[in-house]
């Protein structure tokens, strides 16, 4: 980020990817990583996480919420007065001491502190430091330009202890659940087919996915500044597989393309020797070749999800989706006429 952006936005924290500068790895704790003029998020996640927003491990990757639902693109979220005041500081230090930096910057940049340090507040209010926290508006950095993101557009200000805050999106146990959201990551949606190599057309292929890999998954969030302290987790269940094979020239096993999951977590059948006169439970059937090319089978994978938060809170989210595509070959039936 550059000086002028900080100043023309004083006090708006960033949050990569939904939380934190500095995000980690598979299943890391990751949160803002650098104070200063850097003013980044404090929401901490754990669990299932990654450090890209479209992709995970082994193909994975990110939910993609059903309906026009998205998770918040920005929010508040409490600091310290020494937090606050260190921010202020640094920021104001970094942008008057930069060569070279415009006039209407420094200006800015001078202004915005004098408000805290000497204005409608005095010296941050560090003598009542333990009596209430600043505010600042978060937005989530690959959302940065949306609309949704510039409705948390209010000035960093003081809330006491115990009283409410009074802007929609203020950190809570469900905005926090809706923030882990988008940080659960899934894996690939690869089915097992049978045939494998190749698929014969008007041959009914069995299709089915290792209830070991669709596992629930689960990511925290939580924050703890000042006198707050709270936490959620949301959690993402598998339910069902969608097949769609890529042509219009196939049938699907059910007649829907949904494979539901099964009492034992997986999805589909495993086809077996002695399998071949029964209908698959989950699969397809193609009615034509594909020639010297392939058809695109695509894959998808629909979760339930469901958070639990800091004094019993809880509920439902928008079902999530994630799906992937893969190559299937379609051969003709060879037949001998003697």
């Amino acid at each position: 980020m550059t000086v002028m952006a900080l100043v023309l936005a004083p006090g708006i924290a960033h949050a990569d990817r939904g939380g934190g500068d500095s995000q980690g790895g598979d299943a890391a704790e990751t949160s803002g990583g650098r104070e200063g003029a850097s003013l980044v998020s404090k929401v901490v996640y754990s669990g299932s996480t990654s450090g890209s927003r479209g992709s995970g491990g082994n193909g994975g990757g990110a939910l993609k919420p059903v309906g026009d639902w998205t998770p918040p693109a920005c929010w508040y979220e409490p600091r310290s007065a020494e937090q606050f005041r260190d921010y202020v500081e640094s920021m104001y230090e970094e942008t008057v001491n930069t060569p070279g930096q415009h006039s209407y910057a420094k200006q800015s940049a001078g202004m915005f502190r004098d408000d805290y340090k000497d204005g409608t507040y005095k010296n941050y209010n560090l003598d009542k430091k333990d009596e209430g926290s600043f505010w600042v508006a978060v937005r989530d950095e690959d959302r940065w330009m949306e609309p949704e993101a510039q409705v948390c557009d209010r000035m960093p200000f003081w809330v006491e202890n115990g009283d409410p805050v009074p802007v929609e999106n203020a950190v809570t146990p469900e905005v926090l659940a809706e923030l882990a959201y988008n940080r659960v990551r899934l894996p690939a949606a690869e089915v097992t087919l049978r045939p494998e190599a190749a698929t014969k057309v008007n041959l009914p292929t069995w299709a089915w996915l290792d209830r070991s890999r669709f596992k629930e998954t689960s990511v925290t969030a939580s924050i703890a500044v000042g006198g707050l302290n709270i936490q959620a987790t949301t959690t993402a269940r598998p339910v069902s597989l969608r097949l769609e094979p890529g042509t219009p020239d196939a049938e699907t096993y059910p007649a829907s393309g949904e494979c539901t999951i099964n009492a034992d977590g997986s999805i589909g059948e495993p086809y077996t020797r002695g399998k071949a006169d029964r209908t698959p439970p989950c699969g397809l059937k193609y009615l034509r070749s594909s020639g010297d090319g392939t058809f695109t089978l695509q894959a998808t994978i629909t979760w339930d999800i469901s958070w639990t938060g800091t004094g019993g809170a809880g509920g439902d989210l928008p079902d999530g989706t994630f799906g992937n595509d893969q190559a299937v070959t379609v051969q003709e039936i060879q037949s001998v006429n003697r």
